[in-house]
């Protein structure tokens, strides 16, 4: 901290600074609570940030702040007469001069706490005391908690785990220690899951359960001392889908393995099931949010209703539950792994979150026939990058240019559902190594062009992607049920876990405004359509075992692409510090 007589001295203190590093400009009469301070001034995800009587900026707002400080010296007498009238409103002319030039600035809640620049004794008497009033610490803690989580969440997660990000917190550790933590120990549970033995499913719900009240306390920890990063952003989008998957897969290797009631039982069909009906929420969840992110005049009868129940308490928690968030979820995966039989958890856990699907999903279908938004081409792009558009159906769209603008408002949804329809009903109707498969997934090669032929702007334009997913997923699924043989479906469940990590990627980027992966690696790995074709082929022309051993190869290739391109981006300094602030689905 360094002390400044003027605006002259400000900038040349400024300028003494090492670049990289955040610098704040606070003026001397500043009366509040530090933690307003913090909010303001250290949070890594702005490029700049402000409170009353404090401005704070990093990288290349640094000099914006420069060049706003030599224009405040041109326009304003320096001087001993002067200084005082300067430094009062200095700050808040920074704020302006750096908005104005184009570099946003953040404001953040403070809700009760305290951040004033006073102007006389007795103003600043009143600050300080309206500072002793607020318990800065349960603000502190209390504000570590997200505003929107489920009921589990928050009536039997945080009001404890709280406390415990602050214990870690004290003691230095990060949040991305504590990440890793929450995964290490979900792996575990599902290592517990798959022995099959009823003392290692009791102990595998428990530490489910375990790594769950980790997975709030890393957030807490990152919001409490306000540590965000990119490889923490990265981790946590990632981290909790895969362990959840490898939970499944535990359940599936434990119902395999186990001995007494339910021994030798084979559920990778329901495991894999379960994996691509989550997915398929989430990706529904997530292209709902991309089409009406910006869009204009977005309102509609049916969010108004919802609004009216926002006003009725109980009402609030029964919707959250019925979604089956991720507390909840866990909570009943973990409740039924201790008591009953794989078998039975993931029969629930289906069930479960198919009507939690069918709900959301008919809520927001409502939505968005009944609002008038307009779309803009952000969101457009979006549902575009979303949908992971491979070469083939590329050229379809690129012939269907000129036909693509007669087709009615709900012809790409309408198009896309049907010709995921015809590939995975064919290829689950029809016997192991038919040809009807591979010309089925031609059909939906074409659909997939034509869906995507012009910009997704219709009103349940994004139902698109959602339906390309569980097309994709849909056929693998089915061709590996269908080839008989041991190691299918567990080759496929790693098939589509390695995708349906690339589509995670791309959602998370997309949310940080990084755009979507490169286009060369959406080519490289064939895009949906060039998958489902291919997965058609090798079940046509090979036998159940080759399927297998194919399926098995293809999971590789596509993981260590995917994971060499996504560890290259999220590690690089271009990549968003973006952290959910609502608990998924």
């Amino acid at each position: 901290m360094r002390h400044a007589t003027g605006t002259a001295d400000v900038r040349t203190l400024l300028t003494d600074v090492p670049a990289g590093q955040r610098t704040a400009v606070v003026d001397t009469r500043f009366v509040g609570h530090r933690h307003a301070l913090r909010l303001g001034l250290t949070d890594p995800r702005f490029p700049a940030g402000t409170v009353p009587g404090a401005v704070a900026v990093q990288g290349g707002a640094r000099q914006e702040l420069l060049r706003a400080l030599a224009a405040e010296e041109e326009t304003r007498p320096a001087g001993p007469a002067s200084a005082g009238t300067v430094a009062t409103a200095l700050t808040d002319r920074l704020t302006a001069a750096l908005e104005a030039g184009g570099t946003p600035v953040h404001r953040p809640e403070l809700g009760t706490l305290v951040a004033a620049v006073p102007e006389d004794p007795q103003a600043r008497n009143e600050a300080r005391q309206a500072v002793a009033a607020v318990d800065e610490e349960d603000v502190r803690l209390r504000s570590a908690v997200k505003s929107r989580d489920g009921f589990f969440t928050t009536f039997c997660i945080s009001p404890y785990s709280r406390y415990l990000a602050r214990w870690c917190a004290r003691r230095g550790l990060t949040p991305n220690q504590v990440t890793t933590a929450s995964l290490l120990t979900a792996l575990i549970a599902a290592g517990c899951a798959a022995t099959g033995t009823r003392v290692g499913y009791i102990a595998a719900g428990v530490l489910l359960l375990c790594s769950f009240v980790l997975d709030c306390t890393d957030g807490q920890l990152a919001r409490y001392a306000l540590k965000y990063s990119t490889l923490g952003a990265w981790l946590d989008a990632t981290f909790d889908r895969a362990k959840e998957y490898a939970y499944y897969a535990g359940l599936a290797l434990g119902a395999a393995a186990g001995s007494g009631a339910g021994a030798g039982d084979d559920v990778w069909a329901l495991a894999l099931g379960a994996m691509v009906l989550q997915t398929c929420r989430h990706v529904v969840d997530f292209s709902f949010n991309e089409a009406n992110h910006d869009a204009t005049a977005n309102t509609s009868p049916t969010a108004a209703l919802s609004d009216r129940l926002d006003s009725v308490g109980w009402t609030v928690w029964l919707r959250r539950m019925i979604v089956l968030p991720i507390g909840e979820r866990w909570a009943l995966i973990a409740v039924l792994t201790a008591a009953t039989t794989p078998r039975i958890t993931l029969v629930v856990l289906l069930i479960g979150c198919a009507f939690a699907a069918c709900y959301t999903t008919a809520g927001r279908v409502l939505r968005s026939l009944t609002r008038r938004a307009r779309r803009t081409d952000r969101a457009a792009g979006a549902l575009a990058d979303l949908a992971d558009r491979g070469i083939l159906a590329a050229a379809f769209s690129a012939a269907a240019q000129r036909l693509a603008p007669r087709f009615p408002s709900f012809a790409p949804p309408a198009i896309a559902l049907l010709g995921g329809a015809a590939v995975v009903a064919v290829s689950a109707f029809t016997p192991f190594g038919d040809t009807w498969p591979v010309v089925a997934a031609c059909v939906y090669c074409a659909a997939a062009g034509l869906a995507t032929a012009r910009p997704l702007k219709g009103a349940l334009d994004w139902l698109v992607p959602p339906f390309f997913r569980a097309a994709e997923y849909g056929t693998v699924l089915v061709l590996a049920a269908r080839a008989e043989v041991n190691g299918a479906l567990p080759a496929a469940f790693g098939l589509v876990a390695a995708v349906a990590y690339h589509h995670y990627d791309t959602v998370y980027r997309i949310r940080g405004n990084a755009g979507a992966p490169p286009y060369w690696l959406v080519r490289s790995i064939g895009g949906h359509e060039g998958r489902t074709l291919l997965v058609t082929v090798l079940a046509a022309v090979l036998t159940a075992t080759g399927f297998t051993a194919a399926l098995t190869v293809l999971a590789v290739l596509v993981a260590l692409v995917v994971l060499a391109e996504s560890v290259r981006f999220w590690i690089s300094s271009a990549a968003p510090a973006v952290h959910d602030e609502g608990e998924p689905a």
